[in-house]
C-alpha cells in the first residue's frame, strides 16, 4: 500500500532516472549490447573486441577534439584505481590538490598515504564552493590535481593550467562529456564511464598529453615498484593495441561506444554541453524562484551543469520528498550520504532530457502542495 500520494500521470517524467552515477542509460545502448552479443564471451585479444576498443578511443578523440600527440588510454578499476595508479606512475615527488568535497579529496588522500612521496599540498574550499586553479600558481609540486566536477556537492571548477610546470591531472568522472573543456589545459583528463557516458563502471579512461606519457615512462624507468594492475606504462602500451592488460567487461564497452557515437552524432561536446546547460537552467531557475528551495552552490558560475544540489528550507524534510518521488518511479534524487544536508541531488547528464527535469520540478511542487515532507 502506498504511503505517499500518487503523482498525476502528466507529472511523471518520461524517464524517472536522475541518479548521479550510475546514471540513466538510453534504450539504444541496451540494444547495442544485443547487437554485439556475438562478441560477448570471446577473446579480448582478437580483432572483434579490439575493434570495439578502437571505436571507443577514436570516438572519444573526436568528441574531445584532442590536440596533436594526445592519446586515449584506458584500463580497469575505475577512477578509484587511477588515483592509486597515479601515485605510483605519474607523481615523481609531490602532488598539489584542490579539494572541495568528497571525491576531489580522494586523490589527495591517496598521495598522503603513499610513503614514497612527499606529503601533498592541499588547497581546501568548503563544500558548496569551488576553488580556482590559480590557487596552485607557483607550486613546487610536479603534479597538480582537482576535479572538474565535485559529484558530492554539485560544484564545478574549470580546466585551466595554473602558472606552474607541473602536470595537470583532472578527475572528470562526472564532468567528462557534459562540461566544456579545452584539452590543451590538461595533461591527464581521466574519468569513469557511468556518468555522462551512461555505461557501467569498472573502467577508467583518460586523455593523455605527450608530456604525461613521457612522465609515465620516466617514472617506470626509475625502478620504482609499481603493481602490475596499476602500471600506467602497461595501460599505455595495451591501449595503443586497442586492448587492456586485464580482461574487460565487454557489455559496458558496447554501451560506451554507442553513447560516444550518439554524442558525436548530436553536435559533439558542444551539443552535449547545450543539453546539460538546458537541464541546469531548468533546475536552478526553478530553485532560484522557489520559496522553499535554493541551489546549494551559491555562486552561479560554480554551479555544475551535470549534478544539481538543491537545499530545502527547514520546514521541508527532503528525505521524505525523495522517498515520495521514488515510490512514484522517480529515482535516485537523494543527496550524497556523507554531506548530511537537507537537499536533493539531481543528475543532469546529457542523456537526460530537459523536459524531464522540468517535469521533476513540477512533481516536487505538487508533492509539497499535498503536504509531503512538510514539518
Amino acid at each position: 500500500m502506498s504511503s505517499f500520494p500518487t503523482l498525476p500521470s502528466d507529472l511523471l517524467p518520461a524517464d524517472g532516472r536522475f541518479g548521479c552515477g550510475p546514471s540513466k542509460v538510453r534504450p539504444a545502448q541496451l540494444d547495442a549490447i544485443a547487437r554485439g552479443a556475438n562478441i560477448i564471451g570471446t577473446s579480448h585479444r582478437q580483432p572483434a573486441v579490439k575493434n570495439l576498443v578502437g571505436e571507443v578511443r577514436e570516438g572519444l578523440s573526436a568528441l574531445f577534439n584532442l590536440p596533436e600527440g594526445y592519446e586515449i588510454v584506458l584500463s580497469l578499476g575505475g577512477a578509484t584505481a587511477f588515483w592509486d595508479a597515479a601515485t605510483f606512475g605519474v607523481v615523481e615527488k609531490q602532488s598539489a590538490h584542490l579539494t572541495f568535497g568528497e571525491f576531489s579529496s580522494k586523490f589527495a588522500k591517496a598521495s598522503e598515504k603513499a610513503p614514497w612521496l612527499d606529503q601533498p599540498q592541499s588547497v581546501e574550499a568548503e563544500p558548496g564552493t569551488a576553488p580556482s586553479p590559480t590557487e596552485l600558481d607557483g607550486t613546487a609540486a610536479d603534479v597538480v590535481a582537482w576535479a572538474h566536477n565535485e559529484t558530492s556537492t554539485g560544484a564545478m571548477v574549470p580546466v585551466k593550467r595554473p602558472d606552474t610546470d607541473a602536470l595537470v591531472l583532472v578527475d572528470a568522472t562526472s564532468g567528462a562529456g557534459g562540461l566544456p573543456v579545452d584539452m590543451k589545459e590538461a595533461d591527464i583528463y581521466y574519468f569513469s564511464p557511468q556518468k555522462c557516458f551512461a555505461s557501467d563502471g569498472g573502467l577508467w579512461l583518460a586523455a593523455m598529453s605527450p608530456a604525461a606519457i613521457e612522465r609515465i615512462a620516466k617514472v617506470k624507468d626509475s625502478g620504482r615498484f609499481i603493481p602490475a594492475f596499476l602500471d600506467l606504462q602497461t595501460a599505455v602500451d595495451n591501449s595503443r593495441k586497442n586492448q587492456t592488460y586485464n580482461t574487460p567487461a565487454v557489455a559496458p564497452l558496447l554501451m560506451l561506444a554507442d553513447q560516444v557515437k550518439w554524442m558525436n552524432d548530436n553536435g559533439g561536446l558542444d551539443g552535449m554541453v547545450a543539453r546539460t546547460s538546458a537541464n541546469a537552467e531548468a533546475l536552478y531557475g526553478w530553485a532560484d524562484a522557489h520559496e522553499l528551495a535554493t541551489p546549494f552552490v551559491v555562486e552561479p558560475a560554480q554551479r555544475s551543469l551535470v549534478v544539481g544540489t538543491i537545499d530545502f528550507d527547514e520546514r521541508v524534510d527532503a528525505a521524505q520528498l525523495a522517498k515520495a518521488l521514488r515510490e512514484n518511479g522517480i529515482l535516485d534524487t537523494e543527496p550524497y550520504r556523507k554531506l548530511g544536508r537537507n537537499q536533493l541531488r539531481i543528475g543532469m547528464f546529457p542523456a537526460i532530457d530537459s523536459q524531464d527535469v522540468t517535469t521533476l520540478t513540477k512533481a516536487i511542487d505538487w508533492l509539497l502542495a499535498q503536504g509531503v515532507g512538510q514539518q
